[in-house]
């Protein structure tokens, strides 16, 4: 039994199940969590079973509340996609095969450590630092469940009172994902791990993955696809053959795909979530270099006159001035000062939803002071078009201040669930001429002294900054790989699930009034929506706007 009479556990007990994953899953997860126990300065058990789990015992002095070992347990789950934490999730019947025990598959469970180590270990159990130091290195994961559960707990509330409609969508995680991630597939569909393999390589492909971006992950996000080819050296082996495979299949599917069908010299700016943009014209007569250096320009106006004026609206302040910088990012990246971008592609790139980005960009347009300007409605799928220029009363201002090193960026993943203060207080650090203090930040950031003093203290649990000497910097933690452990990719691909549903009934409307009939491309976004693309910490806005 894992939890005593009293409720509380002596061990925490890590059950790696393979049917969750491959073995090959199963030991790569069993092998992370270890190397971060250790890191932690935590001594475990191990061993394994004739079916190909691993079992991870992590004894300790002071016995432990069910409620906050299954926090630790569940956190852990989170990032081990094989680690089943059941035993510690049922505090009545949680329970363990231990060495030695008769497994029900036949033979035995087997000891990994040697006999006189795992003595040492049970004798001389793990004390209370190092526990606070495996919740430190877990804040990432343990904010993700409490946010899960905070969630959970509104849906329910909000369809016992009737306030929430069913959302008709399949989960926001697609079975080629599952996977990549657990290596775990239909045999009814795939014969062979061949298949399975070549198909979720023909979807990547598709997604417009890269084969380094694959290797990249097959120790991360999908060690699944890696526990497919077997072993090392077969998957270096066949993994540049089968991508080449895979993208000459993907080129030849979307060669002969059919046209959306238009009118004779009309231009399509269908926009969708990740879908490049169509300029609709007029942007060819900047250049490369002069967008960029207009970017450049229009910041310094951002820091020096819009955010103080923004700051005066609150909240809806907060939300303003991070769009005018999801713009820039976006003029940035697609090198043009004329943009068509739709409230659902800005709303999956801001984490935020689409009926506040329509709301907000009149207001933004109003209060930019020339900088924002519609010039064109949005009609059927075409989004509205919006030019970004510099006025004339702010030339004289951009040519006294210098430019700022860095990238604008409106919110990166990771400030997905951190919130929109969160992001302009890292910005503050980031972009700042030079390490600012507490005080310094305030004023620069325009959060109140409370909101900032909370994001600096979750971003430094979060290892994102450090203080030193009373004054703030960003560490070199990656924030691409926090905002996978925050659960982002969950979030995001969620909202892409409800954008896809919501345009193709708006799309199906469409066809009532249109003279040509649609095809199923029309109404159905291509299948490299399903995959979201982490972005790199240096890119502007995320891949898939």
């Amino acid at each position: 039994m894992v939890h005593g009479a009293d409720g509380r556990v002596a061990t925490l007990c890590l059950d790696f199940d393979t049917s969750k994953a491959l073995k090959g899953v199963v030991d790569s997860d069993a092998t992370r969590v270890g190397q971060l126990l250790f890191a932690c300065g935590m001594r475990f058990v191990e061993d394994f079973s004739p079916s190909g789990g691993r079992h991870v015992y992590v004894p300790l002095q002071d016995r432990l509340d069910a409620a906050e070992a299954r926090e630790l347990v569940e956190a852990l789950a989170l990032m081990a996609t094989s680690l089943d934490p059941s035993p510690h999730q049922n505090i009545t019947d949680g329970c363990i095969r231990v060495p030695g025990s008769v497994h029900k598959s036949g033979g035995h469970q087997t000891l990994i450590t040697p006999l006189s180590e795992a003595y040492d270990v049970l004798r001389r159990r793990n004390p209370s630092r190092a526990l606070i130091e495996l919740r430190a290195a877990l804040a990432p994961e343990l904010a993700r469940k409490r946010a899960l559960k905070a969630r959970e707990a509104k849906t329910v509330t909000a369809q016992r009172v009737g306030g929430l409609a069913a959302l008709p969508t399949g989960g926001s995680e697609s079975p080629l994902r599952r996977i990549a991630r657990t290596g775990l597939y239909d045999t009814a569909r795939y014969k062979s791990p061949s298949e399975a393999r070549m198909a979720v390589l023909n979807h990547f492909s598709a997604c417009g993955w890269s084969l380094q971006q694959i290797q990249g992950e097959l120790a991360g996000q999908f060690p699944g696809l890696a526990a497919l080819y077997g072993s090392t050296e077969r998957q270096g082996r066949l993994l540049p053959y089968e991508w080449a495979k895979a993208q000459a299949f993907t080129n030849t599917a979307a060669s002969t795909q059919k046209p959306l069908p238009s009118k004779h010299g009309e231009k399509s700016a269908l926009i969708n979530n990740t879908s490049q943009t169509l300029i609709t014209g007029g942007a060819t007569k900047s250049t490369r270099a002069g967008v960029h250096q207009l970017v450049n320009d229009l910041e310094n106006v951002l820091y020096g006159v819009l955010d103080h004026r923004l700051q005066t609206r609150g909240r809806e302040g907060l939300s303003l001035r991070l769009l005018i910088r999801g713009l820039l990012g976006y003029m940035r990246a697609k090198e043009t000062d004329i943009l068509d971008v739709g409230c659902r592609t800005l709303a999956a790139a801001l984490g935020k939803h689409h009926v506040t980005i329509a709301r907000l960009l009149p207001i933004l347009a109003a209060a930019s002071d020339g900088i924002l300007t519609k010039i064109a409605d949005a009609r059927q799928k075409a989004a509205d078009v919006y030019l970004i220029q510099l006025p004339e009363q702010y030339q004289q201002v951009v040519r006294e201040l210098t430019w700022r090193k860095g990238k604008i960026h409106a919110i990166r993943p990771v400030f997905r669930a951190l919130g929109d203060p969160a992001a302009l207080v890292y910005e503050a650090i980031e972009r700042g001429r030079h390490s600012p203090t507490t005080a310094e930040i305030v004023r620069a950031s325009g959060v109140s002294r409370n909101a900032c003093s909370t994001a600096l203290a979750e971003m430094e649990t979060l290892g994102m900054i450090q203080r030193h000497k009373g004054i703030w910097r960003t560490t070199s933690v990656n924030l691409r790989m926090l905002a996978a452990r925050l659960g982002v990719l969950d979030d995001y691909l969620e909202q892409i699930s409800r954008n896809r549903y919501e345009r193709a009934i708006w799309h199906s409307y469409l066809t009532r009034f249109l003279e040509t009939q649609l095809e199923e491309t029309d109404l159905y976004d291509p299948e490299r929506e399903e995959i979201w693309i982490p972005p790199d910490d240096n890119y502007t806005l995320w891949q898939a706007a």
